[in-house]
């Protein structure tokens, strides 16, 4: 079931944040493993065009934007299997965010998504104005629920841990 209140809010004049949520009638591990399968993106995002996957940590992006051709690279900044993945990008359209899975039985998860983003020209903002973004990451997490609950298991895993930079910073702060 989709989360009855979404929330956007304005953190800056230019900068936009939207925050969604979904059940998925999977048990989290496999869901978390899906989501790590950003090639295949395409089949549950509406406007995603491709992404590749350069390396373990970095993406290139390729995606219909308000009637434009966007491409961006992205570096996940922290992954945790089962529990988080956050991105930024390093270049292209400017977007950060976090997915995180929680367990809510041995089959069922939520699937929580939190982007900020910055819309560029008149038809980004008006559209971020009146929703379409918003409600185009609703549309693709129902999307990503169907892919996934219609399968009933995953198409590939990442069980790789990438390090958030407070972590990274903390371990190496205590070896001698």
């Amino acid at each position: 079931m989709a989360s009855k209140s979404p929330s956007k809010s304005k953190s800056t004049e230019k900068s936009s944040s939207i925050m969604q949520s979904i059940d998925v009638d999977v048990p989290v591990r496999t869901a978390y493993n899906q989501w790590t399968q950003f090639e295949e993106f395409p089949q549950f995002m509406q406007g995603v065009e491709s992404v590749v996957q350069i390396d373990d940590d970095t993406l290139r992006w390729k995606a219909e934007i308000g009637g434009k051709t966007k491409e961006w690279t992205a570096q996940i900044t922290e992954q945790t299997p089962d529990k988080r993945i956050a991105w930024t990008s390093t270049s292209g359209a400017l977007n950060a965010g976090v997915v995180t899975f929680h367990r809510i039985s041995d089959d069922q998860c939520r699937v929580a998504l939190q982007m900020d983003y910055e819309p560029e020209g008149v038809v980004e903002n008006v559209g971020d104005a009146i929703g379409v973004v918003e409600w185009n990451v609703r549309q693709n997490l129902e999307r990503f629920k169907e892919f996934i609950e219609s399968r009933g298991h995953e198409t590939g895993a990442f069980r790789g841990k990438i390090d958030s930079p407070d972590d990274a910073a903390s371990k190496s702060s205590h070896r001698h």
